[in-house]
């Protein structure tokens, strides 16, 4: 306990009272649930509290403006997402932050495959099995399928944009705000088919509520080994799918750099460690971590390639 405390004074004033840190979407998604496990781990480093607050709404759009206005001083964070910083200024047409200007970027935390899924019980009375037979049903029967997301412009949303586009499957997209709520909506039968975040969706998966019918990403998850990928599972015409979520920690422009390197530094131990590798990795999530410059650039990079997806996707919202 010494030891932590002197590491504490070390760092000089910051942190001397709570840290905000803003996930942008709702309480039980993918966003929130690793927002919560680093603030935990944040606030053992700092002796101070790291406080998860959520503030959703228009895509994450809420949210992450709120922190782009708010002070400077290393009091406000944000759990930001490849729909904040990679897909929404292709999107809207109005984005009401800058991804780039408005934002200091400290570090990755994790990336994570997207799930495509189905209620359990109605892939089993339409004889959905796989990728495969989705898309022969999808085909034969337009507009019969809705596509749950957990917003415009979140990843969820995009991933299933890009397999509509690369199948010329006509699915009616539902956004919710959040994959919290969407998933909820799937597990009762409201909604037909989702591309979620895996960590949001794996305890409905494991119980057997939802059927995983193939992850996004490029190779298969460990947390989820016996799921084939899209791209293997949908044969030809998904050949190059690939579609994974990342999440990170940002401030407000301008913060100072010992603040923003003192964080990334912790988050560097954080996920170092095998507890926390293990945690992830049971929720679906990649422990990632990088330096300050190494996560902007994968913030420029990502934005060239969503506003590729986005362009061929049609989609844009006021």
């Amino acid at each position: 306990m010494l030891a932590a405390a002197g590491n504490v004074v070390s760092r000089g004033a910051w942190p001397d009272k709570p840290v905000r840190l803003v996930v942008p979407f709702p309480p039980g998604g993918t966003t929130d649930i690793l927002a919560r496990i680093i603030a935990v781990e944040l606030s053992r480093e700092f002796g101070q509290p790291f406080v998860v607050e959520h503030h959703a709404g228009a895509g994450g759009n809420v949210g992450t403006e709120m922190v782009a206005r708010s002070p400077n001083d290393g009091y406000t964070l944000l759990m930001g997402t490849v729909g904040t910083h990679g897909i929404n200024r292709a999107l809207y047409r109005k984005l009401p932050y800058d991804p780039v200007k408005d934002f200091a970027p400290i570090t990755l935390v994790a990336t994570v495959p997207n799930v495509m899924e189905m209620n359990a019980g109605k892939a089993q009375a339409l004889g959905i099995r796989n990728v495969a037979d989705f898309i022969r049903y999808a085909k034969a029967n337009p507009g019969k399928l809705n596509m749950a997301s957990g917003g415009n412009g979140t990843s969820t949303h995009l991933a299933g944009e890009l397999f509509k586009s690369m199948t010329g499957s006509f699915l009616t997209h539902i956004p919710y705000r959040g994959s919290g709520p969407a998933v909820m909506d799937m597990v009762s039968g409201n909604a037909d088919v989702m591309f979620d975040n895996l960590p949001s969706s794996m305890p409905q998966i494991k119980a057997g509520r939802l059927r995983a019918l193939a992850v996004t990403s490029a190779e298969r998850s460990p947390a989820l080994p016996e799921v084939p990928t899209v791209e293997k599972a949908g044969g030809p015409a998904l050949k190059g799918y690939e579609a994974s979520s990342w999440f990170g920690l940002l401030a407000p422009a301008g913060t100072p750099p010992e603040i923003v390197n003192s964080i990334q530094q912790a988050v560097a131990r954080i996920l170092g460690t095998a507890a926390i590798q293990e945690k992830l990795l049971v929720q679906g999530a990649i422990p990632s971590g990088s330096t300050p410059s190494e996560f902007a650039r994968l913030i420029d990079s990502e934005q060239v390639k969503w506003a590729k997806v986005v362009k061929a996707s049609g989609a844009n919202v006021d």
